[in-house]
């Protein structure tokens, strides 16, 4: 999660109100961080990746003033509308299709509030951005170009200009060979003939997700802001613009609207600060929290955490969201924003009715028996998201996404859209997270799948599954069949091979497998296949060395 550093003086300079030190360490938990460290001088805080508005001082500082009831409700910008386009190349549908822009006017940076733009970018592209492949920020000094602007496709041969911190022309390809940014993100523009690039007035202003122009640098001297945000993901896209020119806004500057003017979708005019209406029921609420609630009561901790309210009647509230709370999704998310609004230290505790016996959960125990088996192999253990997305679950191992899959609604990022069927991709994730890591390396995962069921009241069923990795230069398929071997003996079954079809996999170099147990008192099955992976599949994954796999499934005995 980021980290946000801030000095104490920033931060009361921009609340309005010095705080005693001690009282502030005890209410940033309270909104949702977990303070890393503190001395005299600086605190550093965690925020959660669900409240990326708070990524910067300006929104930790938006959120203090309602806990601390200096400010209430929804808060307000100053908006102008004006006609300020920037027009899409068609060329960039396939490359990076989607913009989003608007101009900030009236802002004051100093050496520190310029470290917090910089680093506030950068959250937002991790969090977001997915490291600028989904989400890439652009904040330039708009005084050193102007309108109307364009986003085009460059000839990467052709197309030149000075990136930031250079002194000298650089064309596209030679910015991704010469610059630190370009040989760390070239990767995100490997597969396509031209490249992304914002021009206003005939001058490239940024090259996205690499780089910003030298001629468009922020400096202390800068006052008036243009801020581009491209990727791949509209919604992710919009959400970013939202936050950044709201949090800009903050202290007093002006939001100048741009209009998207696209050759393949609709136009759309940013920021898009249109509220969400969401409705929050009294007696759902109290029944959450624990305690009776009143709607005044709600309306009044909702405030406190910067939402609008309005009482329907005597169980509804109506509820305007602001554009820049991305995490409020559902009813549940605004309970919890009363319960912080109300205040976590003051909600009402009492001793359970009756007396409970711990015991070792039985699915536990059986977890770590496959463990002591694990490491006993030499594996390490890790842990992963049941989410995933069809691109990393089945695209990139080869596979045809399929139709029977448990997908999230309405998901908050592009990589978090389904409900995993299997864990090798999630090491094979892992193991690209760690290519800098020295060799051999052999992890394993012990969890749950889900899968369609609709005989389950539920319509789905979890199922428990172990997968294993090994990375090294010499693993091969004889490797993963000797380690497969050994596992299901460890466990008391003898194994069956049969033959195997699956993509991942080279072909002829994987296999399927079933067991027998050597004793009829196990009281449960498995089955499963290893191989090695295809080279298809490691490139996908940047991997640089022979990878094998193996996945088991377990069931009980009938």
């Amino acid at each position: 999660m980021p980290v946000i550093n801030f000095t104490y003086e920033e931060l009361f300079n921009q609340l309005g109100e010095e705080l005693d030190k001690d009282e502030l360490i005890n209410i940033l938990p309270m909104i949702s961080s977990d303070v890393e460290a503190y001395d005299q001088h600086e605190v550093k805080a965690e925020f959660f990746p669900n409240r990326p508005d708070n990524y910067s001082i300006e929104g930790i500082v938006r959120s203090l003033k309602g806990y601390l009831n200096l400010e209430k409700g929804m808060p307000r910008y100053n908006i102008k509308e004006t006609d300020m386009t920037i027009t899409v190349d068609e060329e960039l549908k396939d490359i990076r299709p989607y913009v989003a822009c608007c101009i900030i006017k009236g802002v004051e940076i100093n050496d520190a509030e310029l470290v917090n733009i910089m680093e506030f970018q950068e959250h937002l592209h991790w969090v977001i951005g997915r490291d600028r492949k989904k989400v890439a920020i652009g904040i330039h000094d708009y005084d050193k170009v102007s309108g109307p602007f364009y986003y085009k496709a460059g000839n990467p041969k052709e197309t030149s200009f000075i990136p930031l911190e250079h002194t000298e022309n650089l064309t596209l390809d030679e910015i991704l060979e010469q610059n630190e940014k370009g040989e760390k993100y070239s990767k995100l523009l490997e597969n396509f003939d031209k490249y992304p690039l914002i021009v206003g007035n005939d001058e490239i202003m940024s090259m996205p997700p690499i780089i910003n122009s030298d001629l468009t640098k922020l400096t202390t001297e800068s006052k008036n802001l243009f801020i581009d945000v491209t990727g791949t993901d509209l919604n992710a896209v919009t959400n970013s613009l939202n936050i950044i020119a709201s949090n800009l806004a903050e202290n007093g500057a002006t939001i100048e609207t741009v209009t998207v003017k696209y050759p393949y979708h609709e136009d759309i005019t940013y920021p898009q600060f249109e509220p969400k209406i969401i409705n929050v029921h009294t007696d759902t609420a109290s029944k959450f929290i624990g305690m009776d609630l009143t709607s005044e009561k709600i309306v009044e901790t909702l405030e406190r955490t910067r939402f609008d309210a309005e009482i329907i009647d005597e169980n509804t509230v109506k509820v305007t969201v602001p554009r820049y709370r991305i995490d409020i999704l559902h009813e549940v998310d605004i309970i919890e924003n009363i319960a912080i609004g109300y205040g976590f230290n003051d909600l009402p505790s009492e001793l359970p009715s009756f007396a409970t016996i711990a015991n070792p959960d039985p699915k536990r125990e059986f977890d770590k028996i496959i463990e002591q088996v694990m490491i006993g192999l030499k594996f390490t253990e890790i842990k992963s998201l049941m989410l995933t997305s069809e691109d990393q679950h089945y695209t990139k191992l080869r596979k045809d996404i399929e139709d029977d899959k448990i997908t999230v609604a309405q998901p908050i990022t592009q990589d978090r859209t389904m409900i995993r069927k299997s864990l090798v991709n999630s090491l094979l994730e892992f193991l690209q997270d760690n290519k800098h890591e020295d060799l051999p390396q052999r992890i394993f995962e012990i969890g749950d799948v889900a899968y369609l069921d609709d005989t389950k009241e539920i319509k789905m069923v979890t199922v428990k599954k172990l997968a294993a990795a090994l990375i090294s230069s010499n693993a091969n398929l004889t490797t993963i069949k000797s380690i497969v071997e050994s596992f299901v003996l460890n466990l008391g079954f003898e194994i069956e091979l049969e033959d195997y079809d699956n993509p991942t996999f080279i072909q002829g170099r994987c296999a399927k497998f079933t067991t027998k147990a050597i004793d009829d008192k196990i009281p449960f099955t498995l089955s499963g296949y290893f191989g090695e992976i295809h080279p298809e599949v490691l490139t996908n994954f940047e991997l640089e060395y022979p990878t094998v796999v193996f996945e088991v499934e377990f069931a009980s005995k009938e």
